[in-house]
């Protein structure tokens, strides 16, 4: 359908289509409009969800086209409806130069989609699953950081290894060799031609330096250089280095230059650079010929020393080692803390025994006659109860099984009673003998809340609930505790479920409701 449209300045060129007007729930409408403009106007379509009460799902790039000097200008627009009905597609602005345009409205239906249900096949509903309790499985997730932190580690811990290993190489050679390595460094680094004469000098000071700290002088490197000199002079008179007087003055000079070049940003020229980098290797050589040969008692002090220096080394090491160990540790424990809290990490490290409970293997069983199914994360132990004589001769039986104390953080006891002859069993007298059952455990404060309960298999029994205080003997510490109590007469018998647990045990609570949640009377109706 196209629609001429009429603007606020007067006739234009303009059309709106649609290329259905009935379709099914979720189907797809285009909505075409059509411009023909002047080629030096602004055509502005509009933009959004302006085609209210249909969706725009996508909408299209403008198509352009030149028709005799003039612009045609195409964009499409993708509707559809989720709700079936007859709708109307509101008029939509278009903006040609200064001049404002409406096209028409326009009616769609949306229909249903028929399905036929007496040939869909249909299925039984799924039986319950239990699944697992746990709020934070560590062992899950705990390999998602490891694993990438590990091999950080390894591979800074390799590239560590081989400096460190490329360093203790170096350091094994005789203090000459590893000056001249330092020379050749010198070379290859081409701080000349980068123009860093500041660099190139210091390192050719620290070289000679070094080596005449290691060989003649101990405080080479932190003496002046007038200091240096001086020492070395006394050295000479001493007898202890046979070096000439001459390499001493040449010496001195280039030290000079370079605390020039390093502290004044004195920068001489490439060829004076290259002449006292040799002086510097001529100076080392003469002074290592110049050096007397060490003495026995000399050579076994040298050893010891060297002893020393590698067993801090290894020292250094361990200690190293072991605090790379410990961030590695501080660090995946920080990420834990801060994405699932403190109190579920220490508890996932350290352990918490009603957390445990939540997590292991849970056991259905059936316990007492008539029997009651209930799921525990233990199985309940029976408790050894003989009746009296007077009680034989109203009651079958009466056995309960338990889990913990009521001192514990949980606590489950089932009970049940089976009659001699028919009884009708009064719920609300259970509700009342609540509270004699729990002062007769050592409770005080005890709130009681009741109400019906089903359980999923339809089996109608009364909820006792209610919170109360108790003393901790052993410990002699009060704590409060929580109970939930089920009461059921069903089969001409009894049945009772009871949860007791710490009320600020963080995990007790949907544990203790997990197992009331489990409960059924086999074969109720």
């Amino acid at each position: 359908m196209i629609f001429p449209l009429w603007g606020l300045g007067g006739f234009a060129q303009v059309s709106a289509t649609v290329d259905s007007t009935a379709i099914k729930i979720g189907e797809e409408i285009r909505y075409k409009v059509q411009v023909e403009a002047d080629s030096t106007q602004i055509v502005v379509f509009p933009e959004g969800q302006t085609f209210t009460p249909l969706e725009v799902i996508e909408s299209y790039k403008i198509d352009t086209a030149k028709r005799a000097g003039r612009l045609g200008l195409t964009k499409e627009y993708a509707l559809t409806q989720f709700d079936s009905g007859k709708y109307t597609i509101p008029r939509q602005k278009i903006m040609i130069g200064d001049q404002v345009f409406y096209t028409d409205s326009l009616k769609v239906e949306v229909s249903d989609v028929l399905v036929d249900t007496t040939k869909q096949k249909m299925f039984e509903i799924k039986p319950l699953v239990d699944i697992d309790a746990s709020l934070f499985n560590w062992k899950k997730y705990i390999w998602w950081v490891l694993i990438p932190l590990l091999l950080l580690g390894l591979i800074a811990f390799f590239v560590f290894r081989r400096k460190k290993r490329k360093e203790a190489k170096e350091e094994e050679l005789p203090p000459y060799e590893r000056a001249m390595m330092a020379l050749r460094r010198i070379d290859e680094s081409h701080l000349l031609e980068k123009d860093s004469h500041k660099e190139y000098y210091s390192q050719l000071s620290e070289t000679a330096r070094r080596y005449i700290d290691e060989e003649v002088y101990d405080h080479a490197l932190e003496s002046t250089t007038d200091e240096l000199i001086i020492r070395l002079d006394e050295e000479i008179k001493s007898g202890s280095l046979h070096l000439d007087k001459h390499t001493i003055e040449e010496l001195k000079s280039v030290l000079q230059t370079a605390d020039m070049a390093k502290f004044a940003r004195s920068k001489p020229d490439v060829l004076t650079a290259k002449a006292d980098r040799n002086l510097i290797e001529r100076v080392i050589t003469e002074t290592k010929e110049a050096i007397p040969e060490p003495t026995e008692e000399e050579l076994l002090a040298d050893e010891e020393y060297r002893r020393t220096i590698a067993e801090k080394k290894r020292r250094k090491k361990i200690i190293f080692g072991s605090l790379a160990g410990v961030a590695v540790v501080a660090i995946t424990l920080i990420i834990f803390i801060a994405v699932k809290g403190y109190d579920l990490v220490k508890d996932s490290i350290l352990g918490h025994p009603t957390k445990e409970l939540a997590e292991t293997q849970w056991i259905t069983s059936a316990y007492g006659s008539p029997p009651v199914t209930i799921a525990t994360p233990k199985v309940l132990i029976r408790n050894n109860y003989k009746l009296t004589e007077e009680q034989k001769q109203i009651l079958k039986g009466n056995e309960t099984f338990v889990y913990g104390s009521i001192l514990s953080n949980f606590y489950v006891v089932v009970s049940t009673m089976s009659y001699q002859k028919q009884t009708e069993v009064d719920l609300k007298k259970a509700v009342e003998g609540v509270v004699g059952y729990l002062e007769g455990q050592g409770a005080k404060n005890i709130t009681v809340k009741d109400e019906e309960y089903q359980t999923l298999g339809g089996a109608k029994g009364v909820k006792v609930f209610g919170n109360f205080d108790i003393k901790n003997v052993v410990q002699n510490q009060n704590k409060k505790n929580e109970y939930m109590m089920l009461n059921f007469a069903e089969k001409g018998g009894f049945q009772q479920i009871t949860v007791i647990y710490d009320i600020e045990d963080r995990y007790a609570k949907d544990l203790a409701q997990r197992i009331i949640n489990s409960v059924e009377l086999r074969n109720s109706k």
